[in-house]
Parts: structure tokens; sequence; C-alpha cells
């Protein structure tokens, strides 16, 4: 396809479709863009949770963190709080921030991992201040270099982009697609056919269709990387209730038997969720125990959601690169969703064909995209796989699974050797050394700079870290008189 693209056209709107317009009508002012939704389709709601790289979204925006969390109704995250993971009745902390310091060659974890065989060192997560800040329920956005992210009300979200689209010149039309036209040599997208009888002609598309995919899937055919035989959960519920408790300042991950549940603290309610597999809990067990764990009176129906992990061959096929639910779905439990349609979108800006569809520019879109998906696909399989859970079948096959190569390498290295190989662009690092200590993967060997210092200079050197993070700790105001305070 060597035409110029121009005409820009968005199916769906939700948190994919307006965070898409939002940015496209920011960056590249001259697109005449269209977002095609409609009022009776309702949107599944992508996560109400983030992670750090969201700020950078919101800088493109003009949005500053403690409006976004005004207007979000949303409060700040500092990581997520594993319970009942690596078995029952134990927890850890996964943080948004740096743990310790180290050298250029031996990271801070493997003075911890000798100070660890000294009987000297304190768990893991003492020597991270984002996570002893959320244990203390503290938090401040200001010189103390906190690293965090939000929650958020994700249709506020989706509102707060929608004005700024708006404002920039996109086009809403509202309607249900009754067909799809493509051109007859090459198949490309041309234009879509409302049930109202409008027709709306695009030289470019972005499907946000959600799991329907309607222009990826359904018109193009494109077809499905299935990863169910990694991760087997395929099912959620979800329920808002009122908040018992000021709102903390982290998201709590509690594993059950067949999967897990989330809690995430919003100014005005918590959201609640749980995740599992069909193929070992049925939909009514799941709904009691969700429903028999929740604290404070429901604000909502509980809501039932079905999918499939996994996620496009092609993110970009053609005219058309699909975001959110329609590109693929990796389970929420590192709060990856919006993280993948903000890469999506900044890809798309980088890559933007504005002289032309070039099969080079695809393939680095395609290939940047499916690595990002593997790269969190593996990270969220470690949670379910290093384990010492059998006390279920679900657990028994998390445990004893086959899991990919990618993945063995790499829990392989850092257990016999200490060592942490980090991938280009990789959005997870230090969470990785956390997850893995977390999930009770302890290296065997430490780096032999860890040995240069004398046992009294090391404890100084670990003792030095935790007492300087719990001073800043102790400067910061309360998340909840911080949060009234900004709103």
């Amino acid at each position: 396809m060597g035409k110029e693209i121009q005409k820009v056209v968005i199916l769906g709107g939700g948190t994919a479709g307006w965070m898409a317009a939002a940015v496209l009508s920011k960056s590249l002012t001259k697109l005449d863009i269209t977002l095609v939704e409609s009022d009776e389709i309702g949107t599944i709601g992508v996560g109400e949770a983030t992670i750090p790289s969201l700020h950078f979204f919101n800088d493109l925006l003009g949005c500053n963190s403690s409006n976004f969390v005004k207007n979000t109704s949303g409060s700040f995250k500092l990581g997520i709080q594993f319970e009942n993971w690596q078995k029952k009745d134990h927890s850890y902390f996964h943080a948004f921030g740096t743990t310790g310091f180290g050298m250029w060659a031996a990271g801070f974890h493997e003075y911890w991992s000798r100070g660890k065989t000294l009987g000297i060192s304190k768990p893991f997560s003492d020597y991270n201040l984002e996570a002893k800040a959320a244990e203390m329920h503290k938090f401040a956005h200001d010189d103390k270099g906190l690293n965090f992210a939000y929650h958020i009300d994700a249709s506020l979200y989706a509102k707060m982009l929608k004005q700024e689209a708006i404002k920039n010149g996109v086009t809403r039309v509202e309607g249900k697609v009754e067909k799809v036209n493509c051109q007859n040599d090459k198949g490309y997208i041309s234009s879509l056919e409302l049930q109202n009888g409008t027709v709306v002609t695009g030289d470019f598309f972005v499907d946000c269709s959600g799991f329907k995919g309607l222009l990826i899937n359904e018109t193009l055919k494109t077809p499905f990387v299935d990863l169910s035989h990694w991760l087997p959960m395929d099912s959620a519920i979800t329920v808002q209730t009122e908040l018992t408790e000021d709102p903390a300042p982290f998201t709590r991950s509690i594993a059950h038997h067949a999967g897990w549940q989330w809690r995430i603290p919003l100014q005005h309610r918590m959201g609640n969720g749980i995740v599992y597999s069909s193929q070992y809990m049925s939909d009514d067990e799941a709904e009691e125990i969700l429903q028999s764990s929740v604290e404070g009176k429901s604000l909502t129906p509980t809501r039932k959601i079905k999918f499939k992990t996994g996620y496009r061959e092609k993110l970009w096929n053609k005219n058309c690169v699909a975001l959110g639910l329609a590109s693929g779905f990796i389970e929420p439990l590192e709060s990856t969703a919006i993280h993948i349609i903000q890469q999506g979108i900044m890809q798309l800006v980088k890559y933007f064909p504005t002289y032309g569809i070039n099969d080079l520019e695809v393939a680095e879109y395609n290939d940047y995209m499916t690595n990002d998906y593997n790269e969190i696909k593996d990270f969220i399989i470690l949670h379910y796989c290093q384990t010492e859970r059998e006390d279920s079948d679900f657990w028994k096959f998390c445990k004893n699974m086959q899991i990919p190569s990618s993945l063995r390498r790499r829990m392989d290295l850092f257990q016999k050797t200490g060592r942490f190989v980090q991938n280009k662009n990789e959005i997870f690092v230090d969470s990785w050394l956390q997850v893995m200590i977390g999930q009770g993967l302890i290296p065997e060997q430490h780096h032999p700079l860890a040995d240069e210092l004398p046992e009294k200079e090391l404890k100084e050197f670990l003792d030095n870290i935790e007492n300087d993070i719990n001073a800043k700790v102790n400067q910061l105001p309360s998340h909840a008189e911080y949060l009234k305070k900004i709103s």
C-alpha cells in the first residue's frame, strides 16, 4: 500500500481506543482521526492498576501526577504485595524501586546473598525504599525519589483521554459496525459500514474492539498465539466494594488453590477480583470465594469475564494495528495491560506509515511488540512455576510444568551463579530479582567482588542502606494524608 496515510480510523473507545486517539492527535497533528464506538457495547475496562512506564505517556499529554490522581479518583502504587505464592502464609513485596546498590560488575543482590550466608542480611525488601514506604503506608511525590505508579478508575481515565483527544480534533462517531469493506486485490481495509447507514472510510485502521477483534481477527483472520498451556487462567470475576480503611499505596495479590485474587484501593472504592482456571475451579466456587473474602458493602454486581492468554501473530497486519484486548491478553498479575497498550501506541507513532506502508517497518513493529509480550509472559510464569505449593492439582501443575527455554535459562543462571542478564528494552529489571528471591529462588553463588568486603564492612554497608531508607520513610506523610492534600 504505497499511498500516503492521511485518515486514521480507530474502532472502539475504552482505555485502548482513547489512549490511541489522544496520543496520535497530540503527536501527529496533520492526521484526520475518527473514533467509532457504540454506546450499546460495554467495555471490559482494562485494569485499574498500572506500572511506572505510564509516567512517560502522561508527560507526553502534559498531565502531572497530582491532577492525574485527582481526575481518576486514584491512589498511588509503590508495588504489589504477593501473599501465599511461594507457600501458604508467606508474603513478599515487589516494589518499583531499585533494591540497594551494587557495583558495575556485581549487583546488590550478590552482596545481600553473601550477607545471607553469614546471617547478617535482613529480608531483601528491607533494602528497598519503595517497599519500606509501602509497608508503613507512607507516600509523597517529592525529592525523596520514590518510584511509583497508580491505581485508577479506568472509566474516568478513558473520559479524561476522550476530552483530550476531542480537544485535539478527533471526531467521534457513534454506531455499531455492520460490515467491514476491504480492497479486493490485497485485502486492505477500506471502510466501515455502520448499522445506521454511516460509512467511515480510512487509510489506516486501529482495532480496539476488545476480545472480538473485529478487524484484526474477524476481518484479516490474523492467527492467535495461544499461551494458555503455560498460563491456564481463563476466567475472572470482579466486584467493587466500599472502602473500609484508608487506601494503601500498593496492590494486594492473594493466591488461592486455583489462581489468585486482587485488591486495588482507590479513593472512593476498593476494586476486587478473582482470577482462576476453569479447569481447576468452577464459576460458582470462584464467586463464592470472592464474595466471602471482600470487605465492605458491594457497590456493583459481580461481573464474569472469560479470556484466553496469548497475542496475535501479527499485531500490525496490512493497514491495521490492534491494541488492547484485540491484540492479546496477559493476565493482570503484574498490571501490564495498560503498559502493552502504551507500547503499541508509542511504537505506532515511531513507525507511523505517513508515506505508505513499508513491510520492513511493519516487521520491526511486530518484532518489538512480540518481544514485549514474550518477556512479560516469562515474568508472569515465574510467579507460578517457582513455588513450594503442591496443595492442589493447580499448584502441582504449575510447579512441575515445562516452562519456556528463555525463562529456564534465566532462572538457572541466577540460581547457579547469581548472575542476572538484562534484555534490550526490558521493562522489568530489579523486579526480576525481587520476584525470584521472593518466590524462594536464592543464588547458590555470588560474585567474588562481594568477598572483597570483610564481614564487618559488609554489615556496615547493609546497615547503612537500611538506616538511610528508614530515615527517609520516617519523614514521609501517610499515603492517606497525601491523597487528602492533593485532592
